[in-house]
């Protein structure tokens, strides 16, 4: 819209739709500045209080990572029995153990039933398995988000979107529409910001006449928590329910010269590769700076690497880097740092075990 709410239009030859998402929000909230969402809790100002943290994904466990280094006292609630669902629960225990230690409580199973609001704070219900009621200086809301299509007049278009509003692509971002392309969280999950950057790019190459797919094997993610937590590719969970035979190669921290020497041996690595071929499909990490080093991982399993090609890589040491290789080790046998693992009848795993 131009000035005064009078119309512009536009003619063009071809469109990329990059109109994002939004914050999910729960009914029956009070209109109160006190009442946050991830995008109002980085302008909130005023001496630490107590928060309640509703959602225990990736957004608001790293709001509450925030607000715990600020000083304030900190309650999280989630609706599922495990904190960022998305993740094995091996990479999650490490963080957990911390917040737990960190926080006032960590509420699983339990959820947000009511906010009232009044002059001296918000009182809350919750129902679960952490039932009971409570009052917060403030609410923070972090439940997910939703793309934003339902605004911009697709329907009038004639693009596609499903059942909850996010738009359908071929694998050169193209709509239903060939000149007009949709890119990031529009596009569904995951809602991450280098996937949409290497979405973009696909889009507009494709725009310019250039012969280009977005065909990405694996996207990393990453919860900027302490400590952080990145994985990539496969998951254990997706493999039992994919009914892949895996071999994992698990190298704690604890071993690692380099995590022992910065403080913070709670880490882990973990490779999972398929136990048909032996490529890398997937990995993760729990530590400091997990998110650095998940790129080699994603890298691996874009090369169709596996457990040799990994562990024969010269890692320089000490380094947290290096976990990567020794991970691999652990499933090739060649593992010196530590022990490797043994079998049901008493011996070493050997080279090519899992």
């Amino acid at each position: 819209m131009g000035a005064a709410g009078a119309e512009t239009r536009i003619r063009f030859d071809e469109a990329i739709l990059a109109t994002g998402s939004r914050n999910v929000t729960l009914p029956g909230l009070p209109s109160d500045p006190r009442v946050l969402d991830s995008t109002r809790a980085l302008e909130v100002e005023g001496p630490p209080g107590r928060l309640l943290v509703v959602g225990g994904g990736v957004i608001g466990l790293e709001l509450a990572t925030v607000y715990l280094a600020f000083g304030h006292r900190v309650v999280i609630v989630e609706l599922l029995g495990q904190l960022l669902a998305g993740a094995d629960r091996d990479l999650v225990r490490p963080l957990e153990r911390r917040l737990r230690e960190r926080c006032e409580r960590v509420l699983l199973e339990t959820r947000l039933a009511s906010v009232t609001a009044d002059a001296s704070g918000l009182e809350v219900t919750l129902e679960g398995a952490g039932a009971g009621r409570e009052r917060f200086d403030r609410v923070l809301v972090a439940v997910g988000r939703r793309p934003n299509s339902d605004a911009i007049g697709l329907d009038a278009l004639g693009v596609t979107v499903d059942s909850r509003g996010f738009v359908t692509v071929d694998a050169q971002l193209r709509t239903k529409l060939p000149h007009v392309f949709a890119i990031g969280d529009l596009t569904g999950p995951p809602l991450l910001a280098h996937r949409a950057t290497h979405q973009g790019k696909v889009a507009a190459e494709v725009a310019a006449g250039l012969a280009v797919s977005f065909d990405a094997l694996a996207i990393p993610s990453v919860a900027y928590t302490d400590p952080e937590v990145a994985w990539v590719g496969l998951t254990e969970e997706d493999a039992r329910r994919q009914g892949i035979a895996l071999r994992k190669g698990v190298f704690p921290w604890s071993a690692s010269g380099r995590a022992l020497g910065m403080g913070r041996g709670e880490g882990l690595t973990k490779l999972l590769f398929a136990e048909a071929d032996g490529r890398l499909l997937g990995a993760g990490l729990v530590g400091a700076h997990a998110g650095e080093l998940i790129g080699e991982a994603a890298l691996a399993i874009e090369l169709g690497a596996d457990a040799h090609d990994l562990g024969l890589t010269v890692h320089p040491h000490p380094t947290l880097s290096e976990t990567l290789a020794f991970a691999a080790e652990m499933v090739t046998g060649s593992i010196t740092d530590l022990l490797p693992p043994r079998t049901r009848d008493g011996k070493g795993k050997g080279p090519g075990a899992g």
